[in-house]
C-alpha cells in the first residue's frame, strides 16, 4: 500500500466511484443522486486552487483504495483557519484500518498549511466513523437534530473538531 496525492487525471473516476457507492448505500454524504463525472472538474480545481489535499492510499497495482481532503468549512474570511474533512474508503477495503491512515495523513497536512481547526460533519448513527475521531484526538462539537432527510427517514449530524497548535502567528483580515 502507498500514499498518494490524488490527481484528476488519474483518480477522478475511482473517487467518483467511492462518492456514488456512498450516496447511493449510506448517510456518509447527504445527496440522492450519483454524482457526473463532469462535477470531478469542479471538485479538484476548488482543491487546487485553495491548496486543499487530496490524499489517497493505492494497492500494488494502482487500485485506489480510499482517499480523504479537507475544504472551505464556512465561505467568509474569519474561518479562514478552520476546514471540514471527509475520509472515504472504497467498499471493499472499510474495516483494515485504512480510515486511521488517512485521517493521520489528513491531520498532518493541514498542520504544515497552517490549519487550525478540523471539522468532521458525521452523520450520528456513523458509529464507525465517530469511534475513528474520537480514538484519534477528535472531540464532540455538537449536533444538529434531523438536519437532512434521506432514506426515508430524518439524520442527525455530528460535528468531531481537533483543535491544532497552528498557525503559529495567526492574522485577521
Amino acid at each position: 500500500m502507498k500514499m498518494i496525492t490524488c490527481t484528476e487525471r488519474q483518480h477522478a473516476v475511482a473517487i467518483l466511484d467511492i462518492f456514488n457507492e456512498a450516496i447511493l448505500t449510506s448517510t456518509a454524504l447527504y445527496d440522492y443522486k450519483p454524482r457526473h463525472i463532469d462535477s470531478m472538474t469542479a471538485w479538484f480545481a476548488t482543491k487546487l486552487t485553495h491548496n486543499f489535499p487530496v490524499i489517497g492510499l493505492q494497492d500494488e497495482q494502482g487500485a485506489l483504495l480510499g482517499f480523504a481532503s479537507y475544504g472551505t468549512f464556512r465561505a467568509w474570511p474569519a474561518y479562514k483557519y478552520s476546514v471540514e474533512h471527509s475520509i472515504y474508503i472504497h467498499k471493499d477495503h472499510r474495516g483494515k484500518g485504512l480510515g486511521k491512515i488517512l485521517l493521520n495523513a489528513l491531520v498532518d497536512a493541514a498542520r504544515e498549511r497552517g490549519v487550525h481547526t478540523l471539522i468532521g460533519a458525521i452523520d450520528a448513527a456513523n458509529s464507525g466513523s465517530i469511534a475513528l475521531h474520537e480514538k484519534n484526538g477528535f472531540s464532540h462539537a455538537g449536533t444538529i437534530k434531523q438536519a437532512a432527510f434521506k432514506f426515508d427517514r430524518w439524520l442527525d449530524l455530528a460535528f468531531y473538531q481537533m483543535i491544532l497548535e497552528t498557525p503559529l502567528k495567526p492574522v485577521a483580515g
